[in-house]
């Protein structure tokens, strides 16, 4: 397991990102589409970061209903993102669908953990991945899948929430299951928890998440053979100027490297209750 990397550590290293941001001259890259300020100088010229936040979304986004304070991993990301930039943060509701929309109107200026699929980069843009998010499952008691070959049999009830990415990777790696749709991730586990399916297939956050809420779901199972990920991102504005997708990338790779990206992951399933031993030490972010 990474050791946690010292706030002090990490703002001193991010400090240097600015300077290499400043690099770039703003001339050369032009502004946004049709003459309109572009990102990168109007984030700027305000100083004020609007990142679309996701209530009720941990491990990435809790809002505190009393204090209406906000927390979770997308939130100490932000934070920093913030620094670099010398900018305080704006929080704008959303969902993961509006979050899309938000950023096509220039609503926000940045979205967390999306999926770059081929139909939303047709609107907007991604960087690099903020983690690469593989899938497994909870599984009835006494059932303990380790591969994909275990979940595609005949006898075996798959349980996925309709119209997901949940719903892809079953159909794709499980075609000879009993496969079960239902609307919703709850009702999906409650599915599981009835006895009603033996599996639901789950991306590895999403599944600890539910174990951390409800310990009487045993643990997460993440399937190999193959391991099956997808690349999640932070989405922004589709422009021509590049200049903030450049300094997320590096600001991405960064915290990536040192370690960062899983710690703040790690805390905000903290906050659900996840222990560091229940994450499979073969899960990395």
């Amino acid at each position: 397991m990474t050791s946690r990397v010292s706030r002090r550590g990490l703002a001193a290293g991010t400090a240097l990102l600015p300077a290499a941001a400043l690099l770039t001259s703003a001339h050369a890259q032009g502004t946004g589409q049709s003459g309109n300020e572009s990102t990168f100088d109007r984030l700027r010229r305000t100083k004020v970061l609007r990142i679309a936040a996701l209530p009720g979304e941990l491990p990435y986004f809790q809002k505190d209903i009393t204090s209406g304070t906000w927390s979770g991993a997308c939130i100490e990301m932000a934070n920093s993102i913030a620094k670099v930039f010398d900018a305080k943060l704006e929080y704008v509701e959303a969902t993961y669908g509006t979050s899309v929309l938000d950023l096509q109107t220039t609503k926000v200026d940045l979205a967390f953990a999306l999926n770059p699929t081929p139909e939303r980069a047709l609107s907007i843009g991604f960087t690099h991945p903020m983690i690469i998010h593989p899938f497994g499952c909870l599984a009835k008691q006494g059932f303990d899948p380790k591969t994909w070959d275990d979940l595609n049999k005949p006898d075996i009830r798959v349980a996925f929430d309709i119209g997901s990415v949940h719903e892809v990777v079953a159909k794709r790696f499980a075609p000879k299951a009993q496969l079960m749709g239902f609307a919703t991730r709850d009702q999906c586990i409650l599915a599981l928890q009835s006895g009603r399916v033996d599996a639901d297939v789950l991306a590895a956050l999403l599944g600890l998440s539910a174990v951390g809420k409800n310990p009487a779901l045993g643990r997460y199972h993440l399937l190999t053979d193959p391991l099956v990920a997808l690349p999640s991102c932070l989405g922004i504005p589709q422009e021509p100027d590049t200049r903030f997708a450049v300094v997320l990338n590096a600001w991405l790779d960064f915290n990536r490297g040192i370690g960062q990206l899983r710690e703040w992951l790690i805390d905000g399933l903290g906050q659900m209750g996840v222990k560091r031993e229940q994450i499979p030490s073969s899960l990395t972010f």
